[in-house]
């Protein structure tokens, strides 16, 4: 399983991002596929999560400003990312558990600092 995130960058507070994640090794359209985050000093945390089916869920602190999709025909996950602010900033990795174990992508780096 390999899962390749990117689209991360530096923008000022009230930008916007997309990232992406290039899955494969799965029968991706069976999986539910997440993205979290980490900032430095703290633990990863679960941002958005979408399944199989399209049924998405969000953290509190990015909803309404984050929408997670994905391409079941290109394997690729994504994650909108408006209406950034500071307390973003982190590495933002996709996850799915395959197999009965967690997969991890390396991790793409968002900054947003003015």
């Amino acid at each position: 399983v390999q899962l390749q995130a990117s689209g991360g960058g530096s923008v000022q507070p009230g930008g916007s991002l997309r990232l992406s994640c290039a899955a494969s090794g799965i029968n991706f359209k069976l999986h539910t596929m997440n993205w979290y985050r980490q900032a430095p000093g703290n633990q990863r945390d679960l941002v958005a999560s979408i399944t199989s089916g399209g049924s998405t869920n969000y953290s509190d602190s990015v909803k309404g400003r984050f929408t997670i999709s994905r391409d079941n025909v290109r394997r690729m996950l994504y994650l909108q990312m408006n209406t950034l602010e500071p307390k973003d900033t982190a590495v933002y990795y996709c996850n799915t558990i395959a197999r009965g174990s967690p997969f991890w992508g390396r991790g793409t780096q968002v900054t947003v600092s003015s």
